[in-house]
């Protein structure tokens, strides 16, 4: 880590010559998410934003993924700083973060609060490891989350869970939220665990990666009919694709599972 930014973005290449991303967060010892995490975080995916990668993995250094916000940033805001303060964070992070028209993995190794957890959810998958845990602990300081965490676990987990996480403030481990539906899978080496499943995502059919989460956005915003009624248009389009193409010609020619893609 540099002195002066607390994340860092490096582009590597799958042994298939695929181009994945790795987001790491690193200011230790807590990596909280003060002003500057939450600017370089901003930024980070401003790039990505621009120039997409076939595959995203979020991770972090340290004992902690994150031990939270750091309070300071909340104390004296007025109401209209307050809710200044979420929109931006929502424009540059939340928003942009699940736009991105590629898989994104989010690895948690360890303790994981507040701002981590809501980057968290709003990631495509969550893997964990076996003592990763989690908390929406806003009620400490009289705040709920505010970065799309209660929505976003209610979508995984049901409303009642949410409402039962956050207004509890409790910890949740990482076996606890996998059977909740929040967790997709715990692992003794989630990091391992993480770049692998990140670089085979990344190897895939990106464009279809992509209109996967298209169709899944419309049902998060309207329901089955909503996504129903975009499918054709965003799944049609696949067929104009090299991959769609190659795949379909590899698997009549040599079999299924044989075909490779290029993201394009």
């Amino acid at each position: 880590m540099s002195d002066s930014k607390p994340t860092r973005l490096d582009l590597v290449e799958t042994d298939k010559g695929a181009q994945l991303a790795v987001l790491t967060i690193d200011s230790p010892p807590l990596n909280l998410f003060d002003r500057a995490m939450l600017d370089s975080l901003a930024a980070d995916l401003a790039e990505l934003s621009a120039r997409p990668p076939r595959a995203v993995l979020l991770r972090a250094e340290g004992k902690v993924v994150s031990g939270g916000v750091d309070v300071k940033v909340f104390d004296g805001l007025s109401v209209e700083a307050g809710a200044e303060l979420w929109r931006s964070l929502f424009e540059r992070i939340i928003h942009p973060l699940e736009a991105l028209p590629c898989p994104v993995v989010f690895a948690a190794h360890g303790l994981t609060l507040t701002a981590a957890f809501e980057i968290a959810l709003a990631c495509d998958i969550i893997l964990a490891g076996s003592k990763a845990k989690f908390g929406l602990v806003e009620t400490v300081v009289g705040l709920t989350p505010s970065m799309g965490g209660p929505q976003r676990l209610a979508e995984r987990a049901g409303s009642g869970r949410a409402r039962e996480l956050v207004m509890t403030g409790d910890l949740y481990g990482a076996g606890e939220l996998a059977e909740w539906g929040v967790v997709n899978a715990v692992h003794e080496d989630v990091d391992t665990a993480a770049r692998a499943l990140a670089a085979r995502l990344a190897d895939g059919p990106t464009r279809a990666h992509a209109a996967t989460k298209r169709i899944v956005a419309a049902w998060r915003s309207g329901g089955v009919a909503h996504a129903d009624s975009v499918t054709p248009e965003v799944s049609g389009d696949l067929f104009a694709t090299a991959d769609l193409r190659g795949a379909v010609r590899s698997f009549l020619e040599v079999g299924p599972g044989k075909a490779t893609y290029t993201g394009q």
